[in-house]
C-alpha cells in the first residue's frame, strides 16, 4: 500500500470523504482513528483529545474490543512519548516503542505493541489532539520485524496528509457543536424571558383583581366572590407557569453529567461567546445531593451574568474545589468592582438576594467580596450531605 511516492493517495481520498460527513466530534473521532488504521494497515489506532488537566478530554481507539477497553482500566495521562506528540509538532516512528527511554509501560491488560507511528493534529498552533498507530502488519507467515516490516517514511508521509484533513474535519466538528450550543443557550434565554413576561403579566393582573375584590366585599358580596374566585383561577396559571418554566430551564446535564461537566460545558460556551477570557477550574469535588448541585449551578450562573454583562472584566475564573464533605464554589472576575455596602442602600441587589436564597435555602453560605476598580469574587460553599 505505501511503496511508492502515489500510493495509498486513492485510500487517503476515501478517507478525508468519510472524515467530512460526519458533523459531531465523536463520529469525526472514531472515522479518523478507523481511517487512519485501515489506510496504514495496523493493527492498533488511537486518538486522544487532551484536557486542561494533564489527561485526556476524549480517546477513541480502533482495534481494541470494548471488553479488552474496559480491562485496560482508565484514560491515559499526557506522558512519555504522547505528552512529546502533544507539546511539538514532531511525528514519532519509532521501531520499537517498548525500547524508548520516554516509556512508561502500560497497564497489565493493555496489548502488546512494538513499531509505532505518531503524530500531532494540529490547527496552526494549537495541537487538537494525537494520533498514532502500533503493529504494522506483515503478510503471512510474518517476517523478523529486523526485515523492514514496520512503518516506514511513506506511512509518516501519509498519515500526515490525512491529519492535516482530519484537523480541518475536527475543527468544522467543533464549530458546529458550539454553534449548536450557543443556539441552544440563545433559545433558554429567550424561553425564559417569555416565561418572565407572561408570569409578570399574570401576577400584575392578580393584584389588580385582588384590589376589586377588596373594594367591593362591603358594598357587593356576590361580585367580591367573584373576583376571588378569579384570584384563585389567575394564581394558579400563574404557578403553573412558574412549574413550567423550572422544568423547562433546568439543565438536563445536570443530572445526566453532573455539576463538574455541567458547569465545564457551560463556561466553555460563555468564553467562546464573551470577549472576556472566562475559565474553568475544578479539585477533588464529590458528588453533592442534587439541590446543592442545582443551586450552586444557578448561583454559578448568576455571578456570571453580572461579571460578562455588567462589570467589564477581561478575565473571569470559575473555581470549584472541595470543602470537607461539601464544596465551594468561587466566582472572580477583574472588573470594575462595586460597593456593595452602596449597593443595599439603593435598593440594587444585582441579583444578590436571589445568590444568597439558594445558598441558603440548601444548607451552604455565599459571601460576595467587592470593591470599586478591584473586581468581584463571589463565594457559595455547601456542606454536602
Amino acid at each position: 500500500m505505501t511503496n511508492g511516492p502515489g500510493a495509498g493517495i486513492p485510500a487517503v481520498s476515501t478517507a478525508i470523504l468519510a472524515m467530512s460527513r460526519h458533523l459531531e466530534v465523536r463520529d469525526v473521532l472514531k472515522t479518523i482513528v478507523a481511517s487512519a488504521r485501515e489506510l496504514l494497515d495496523a493493527e492498533y489506532a488511537a486518538l486522544g483529545v487532551p484536557d486542561d488537566h494533564g489527561g485526556f478530554a476524549q480517546f477513541v481507539v480502533d482495534g481494541v474490543s470494548a471488553e479488552q477497553w474496559k480491562a485496560i482500566g482508565p484514560l491515559p495521562r499526557q506522558h512519555g512519548i504522547l505528552a512529546a506528540m502533544l507539546h511539538s509538532a514532531t511525528p514519532e516512528r519509532l521501531a520499537d516503542v517498548r525500547k524508548d527511554p520516554r516509556f512508561g509501560g502500560w497497564p497489565a491488560a493493555h496489548p502488546d505493541m512494538s513499531d509505532f507511528l505518531g503524530l500531532p493534529i494540529a490547527d496552526g498552533d494549537e495541537i487538537l489532539g494525537a494520533l498514532f498507530l502500533a503493529n504494522k502488519r506483515c503478510p503471512e507467515p510474518r517476517p523478523a520485524r529486523a526485515d523492514g516490516c514496520r512503518f516506514t517514511e511513506d506511512d509518516e508521509r501519509l498519515l500526515g496528509i490525512l491529519a492535516q484533513h482530519a484537523a480541518i474535519a475536527l475543527t468544522n466538528a467543533r464549530l458546529y457543536e458550539r454553534s449548536r450550543e450557543l443556539t441552544i443557550a440563545g433559545e433558554r434565554a429567550r424561553l425564559a424571558h417569555e416565561l418572565h413576561d407572561a408570569v409578570s403579566q399574570k401576577l400584575f393582573s392578580l393584584r389588580l383583581t385582588a384590589q376589586a375584590a377588596t373594594a367591593l366585599v362591603d358594598r357587593d358580596a356576590a361580585r367580591a366572590k367573584d373576583a376571588l374566585h378569579q384570584v384563585t383561577a389567575l394564581a394558579a396559571e400563574a404557578a403553573d407557569e412558574l412549574r413550567a418554566a423550572v422544568i423547562e430551564l433546568r439543565p438536563a446535564a445536570l443530572d445526566e453529567d453532573g455539576l463538574v461537566a455541567t458547569l465545564r460545558s457551560q463556561v466553555q460556551v460563555l468564553d467562546r461567546a464573551h470577549s472576556a477570557r472566562v475559565t474553568f477550574a475544578a479539585q477533588g469535588v464529590r458528588a453533592l445531593p442534587s439541590a446543592q448541585e442545582e443551586a450552586m449551578l444557578r448561583v454559578a450562573q448568576e455571578a456570571l451574568h453580572n461579571a460578562l454583562r455588567h462589570s467589564g472584566a477581561t478575565r473571569v475564573e470559575v473555581t470549584l474545589t472541595r470543602a470537607g464533605q461539601g464544596a465551594r464554589l468561587r466566582v472572580a472576575d477583574d472588573g470594575r468592582g462595586f460597593d456593595t455596602g452602596a449597593v443595599r442602600r439603593a435598593g440594587r441587589h444585582l441579583g444578590l438576594v436571589s445568590m444568597h436564597d439558594r445558598a441558603g435555602g440548601v444548607g451552604g453560605t455565599l459571601t460576595v467580596e467587592s470593591e470599586p476598580g478591584k473586581g468581584t469574587a463571589v463565594e457559595m460553599e455547601v456542606p454536602g450531605g
